[in-house]
């Protein structure tokens, strides 16, 4: 029988923790929302594709259908957040500076709320006849 070696604790393996002790969910925060962002992009561009040609009025009342609006709104948050975490993991390994890290990691943070939260008002305010 061949022992397999590891230089994790059993209770380390156990519980899937890795050397820093945080677990792996940014790990599969990013592969979840990546299947997301497939999902959602494929039928955000089937939704931009079948408005091409059409005039406003159109486009407005396709954009304010419930259904579609709320895909739009899983392909806004679903975008937003896997930016916001792979902009994280980026500067986490790459910024050496302790204060610039923690300085960028809330940049990063600010600006994916930003762009997450005037994104949403867009879609609503369309979606509810604003």
């Amino acid at each position: 029988m061949k022992t397999v070696s590891s230089m994790r604790t059993p209770l380390g393996r156990v519980r899937g923790l890795g050397s820093a002790k945080s677990g792996t969910g940014h790990f599969w925060m990013q592969r979840v929302t990546a299947v997301s962002n497939f999902i959602t992009t494929v039928a955000f561009v089937a939704i931009m594709v079948s408005l091409v040609g059409k005039p406003y009025e159109a486009a407005i009342a396709t954009l304010s259908h419930p259904i579609v609006a709320l895909l739009m709104l899983f392909f806004v948050v679903s975008i937003v957040t896997h930016m916001r975490i792979g902009m994280q993991v980026i500067i986490e390994d790459y910024v050496t500076a302790e204060m610039a890290k923690v300085g960028a990691v809330i940049a990063n943070t600010f600006y994916a709320i930003a762009v997450g939260a005037a994104s949403v008002f867009a879609i609503l305010k369309i979606a509810l006849g604003g």
